[in-house]
């Protein structure tokens, strides 16, 4: 008999759900806490804080001591750059042998297709994210540090960059960021750190290795590009349907302040879950473009949610191929073929499903406004943590479901699809048949 094996989707969500529970454990002890909370409240905030979401029943600032806020940090930082990367580092570190078990189980974390250069990729990964979290802390103290003094706006400093860097959306205001909604700094610096961490890993080690576009691999190019129109066109939406709304940047006086918080919203939106203005305000139009832009999210391999900017790309391109009637998708010199292709529709089917079936229990348990609670589980399920304020007034059942969601945006629908689906090869083929779609 040959020795049991975790496949590593199984190992990837055992390994999350572990941390999920460590971090319970250690949020609901007194030390942890300015007052006494549940183990509901513990469990929701360390989901929600190791699938780098963002959404709370606690404040932050006030329900957290600074061992407990020092706690959220770390699971945030866990969660978003992968409990495996760290664990495969500590290995290396020691000098003990990662063997072939080790790597898929970090290949699966890192969303890669092979074994081989994980551990320069992983080392790359760490050296740069350090990087940009000193510099994000350093910028940001400028902000925090004359207004809250050393010791206090240091930790607010260093809290905000690895919140924003691994795109969590936890901040120590009950408010989010909305009192600093025309400091050049903070508008800025935040989304500068949460793009630069939502666009992956992949795509910053490519950028490293070369500077030259027609160098780049098919996945940066596809999401330098995606990205860049994904925070234009928002951007200057958000500004056309708020602008004179008083709830949001009808309230701002100045145009450039209220360019700034479109900019900020618009950025945010697609996995961040910061905010500087009050999201319960926005127009349903707006709300709606919201939604879709949490949806589809950040990129692969990154601190991000969401189907992935890629698949959202390689969608539309499969949509249009089938139309003029190519089985392969071509795009900057390169083709995609039909495994491609399937793998992105088995993606999107998961998804959809998972948000259907989560909005429909939510409804059941939840008596809210339908948008409300649609912009909930789209939230969860992006990892975004912006909310319309019906956060906390989820009750058991509630909060169970947005857990999950948030779980399967975090670990990613396909992980959860190739679990389900596991089970031994098929040994017969049946004749080809004809079905009428359409």
């Amino acid at each position: 008999m040959g020795r049991w094996r975790i496949p590593p989707p199984l190992a990837l969500i055992l390994v999350y759900a572990g941390l999920i529970l460590a971090g319970t454990l250690l949020l609901v002890l007194p030390i942890s806490v300015s007052a006494p909370i549940s183990l509901s409240d513990a469990a929701f905030t360390a989901t929600s804080a190791v699938t780098v979401t963002g959404l709370g029943v606690v404040d932050t600032g006030a329900g957290f001591t600074l061992f407990g806020q020092a706690v959220i940090l770390v699971l945030v930082q866990l969660g978003g750059l992968g409990i495996m990367t760290f664990a495969i580092l500590i290995l290396s570190m020691l000098g003990l042998p990662i063997g072939i078990a080790h790597r898929r189980f970090l290949r699966e974390d890192l969303n890669q297709t092979s074994v081989y250069g994980l551990l320069d990729m992983v080392r790359a990964i760490l050296r740069f994210v350090i990087i940009c979290e000193l510099v994000g802390a350093l910028l940001l103290g400028i902000v925090f540090i004359p207004e809250f003094g050393v010791p206090r706006g240091l930790w607010m400093s260093i809290f905000h960059a690895v919140s924003a860097f691994n795109n969590a959306g936890f901040a120590l205001f009950p408010d989010s960021l909305s009192t600093w909604v025309g400091n050049p700094v903070v508008n800025l610096v935040v989304p500068a750190l949460f793009i630069i961490g939502g666009i992956g890993a992949t795509v910053i080690i490519d950028l490293q290795r070369t500077r030259r576009w027609r160098q780049f691999a098919l996945h940066t190019k596809l999401m330098l590009a995606g990205t860049a129109v994904l925070l234009v066109i928002p951007t200057l939406t958000f500004a056309a349907m708020e602008w004179r709304n008083p709830a949001t940047l009808g309230a701002l006086e100045s145009p450039a302040t209220r360019l700034l918080a479109s900019w900020f919203q618009a950025a945010t939106m697609r996995t961040a879950g910061f905010n500087t203005i009050d999201i319960g305000g926005m127009t349903n139009g707006t709300t709606f473009m919201s939604m879709v832009l949490m949806v589809v999210g950040a990129g692969s391999t990154s601190t991000g949610g969401g189907i992935k900017v890629t698949t959202f790309i390689v969608l539309l391109l499969s949509t249009k191929a089938f139309f003029q009637r190519r089985t392969s998708v071509d795009i900057f010199g390169r083709s995609l073929g039909p495994a491609e292709i399937l793998k992105v529709l088995a993606l999107s089917i998961v998804s959809v499903l998972t948000l259907f079936t989560a909005l429909f229990l939510l409804l059941l348990f939840h008596e809210g406004e339908f948008l409300d609670v649609m912009f909930e589980t789209a939230s969860a399920f992006g990892t975004v943590g912006v909310s319309r304020g019906i956060t906390g007034d989820l009750d058991t059942a509630g909060r169970a479901i947005i857990m999950f969601v948030m779980f399967v945006g975090r670990v990613g629908p396909l992980s959860l699809g190739f679990l389900l689906a596991m089970g031994p090869k098929r040994r017969i083929a049946y004749p080809a048949g004809t079905v009428y779609l359409g």
